[in-house]
């Protein structure tokens, strides 16, 4: 399953598990680099996934895209959790976040869904917040009125896609820190502050 040549804004980063590195939702353009970087294969179809394994910095990990609707994520995870006897700090979560402008990163090692439907899916499955997670973000200028769906489905601009592509370099590289064990690095190397998205007036 190829990222959508058109980068549709919702899914760029999407849910990714390392040991467990999944993705969720439309674009999955992060864990495709993530993929590509390190020579895997996402061609399984199971555990309502497609999936596929193989080795970041020495590490044995599980890169996983669910085919299931977003707010059904945790289904998905859960039942790769149960086969695998995995531990909630196993996992990592990337996914897209529109209150951030596009091309920022926050890295952190447990949280809510913050309003993520997949997020509060995964949560409720896995009965926790204590997985780390890297948020994308895919913000920008939102006109009033506009309809949030309509929003984060736009593609983005050309100057969005130069901020997307580097951000995504970066989480790709957070994501061999975390399979290293060496998460708390990436947070330093690669976390920003929160900046909200701007409205137009």
């Amino acid at each position: 399953m190829k990222t959508d040549e058109k980068q549709i804004r919702h899914g760029v980063a999407l849910l990714a598990v390392i040991i467990l590195i999944l993705a969720i939702t439309g674009g999955y353009m992060a864990i495709d680099r993530i993929a590509e970087a390190n020579r895997i294969n996402i061609n399984q179809h199971k555990f309502k996934a497609m999936v596929g394994s193989g080795f970041i910095g020495g590490s044995k990990v599980l890169l996983v895209k669910p085919l299931t609707y977003m707010n059904l994520s945790g289904e998905s995870i859960r039942s790769i959790m149960d086969f695998y006897k995995l531990d909630l700090s196993d996992i990592l979560v990337i996914y897209d976040d529109i209150s951030l402008e596009p091309g920022m990163l926050r890295l952190r090692t447990k949280g809510s869904a913050g309003g993520h439907n997949g997020m509060k899916s995964i949560i409720k499955h896995l009965g926790g917040d204590t997985f780390p997670r890297i948020r994308v973000g895919i913000g920008g200028e939102k006109h009033p009125g506009q309809d949030l769906a309509d929003y984060v489905l736009g593609h983005f601009k050309d100057d969005e896609k130069e901020l997307l592509s580097d951000a995504l370099d970066k989480a790709e590289k957070a994501a061999e820190l975390f399979a290293q064990d060496e998460f708390s690095e990436a947070m330093n190397k690669y976390s920003v502050g929160k900046k909200k998205r701007k409205t137009l007036e």
